[in-house]
């Protein structure tokens, strides 16, 4: 009776296969932002996944009704956002070369993460934590990121 022996494969090492593809981070200007920012551009770099970072423009009907030119400054926002990351990008070009893309999306901050996160098929998500008092009791975007459990979330202090 011979004995066959199905011939395992060598195991061999996997550099950079199994980490997420899309690393989403919601950036608002605020310094949390920014520090969620630079931690997941570090991710993206190491994972040599797609940065995508997103502006979530806040739509303020009160704003509008009193004659603020609400969307001038938030477009405002969005376009100093991109400096600030065009700038840093230069700053580290030939030493952390990262893929990234800024997108805009509009709505509240939640469901505008939420919103990119599918469009964009984010694999893992980086926020900043919330730096407004009221967040603690009523809960901050983060915190309800995670309690949605549809990726996997970072919280950046």
């Amino acid at each position: 009776m011979t004995e066959q022996h199905a011939q395992q494969p060598a195991h061999r090492f996997e550099r950079g296969t199994d980490g997420p593809k899309v690393i989403l981070v919601g950036v608002d200007g605020s310094e949390s932002s920014l520090r969620a920012a630079a931690y997941a551009g570090g991710l993206a770099r190491r994972q040599h996944a797609l940065l995508a970072v997103v502006y979530v423009q806040p739509v303020l009907v009160a704003g509008a009704a009193l004659g603020v030119p609400v969307a001038e400054t938030t477009d405002e926002i969005a376009e100093d956002l991109v400096a600030q990351i065009r700038e840093a990008t230069e700053r580290t070009r030939g030493i952390f070369d990262v893929r990234w893309e800024f997108h805009t999306f509009r709505g509240d901050p939640y469901g505008g993460l939420v919103k990119a996160a599918d469009e964009l098929k984010a694999d893992a998500v980086v926020v900043g934590a919330s730096e407004q008092a009221g967040h603690r009791i009523v809960g901050s975007v983060a915190v309800r990121l995670v309690k949605a459990g549809r990726w996997p979330v970072t919280v950046v202090p």
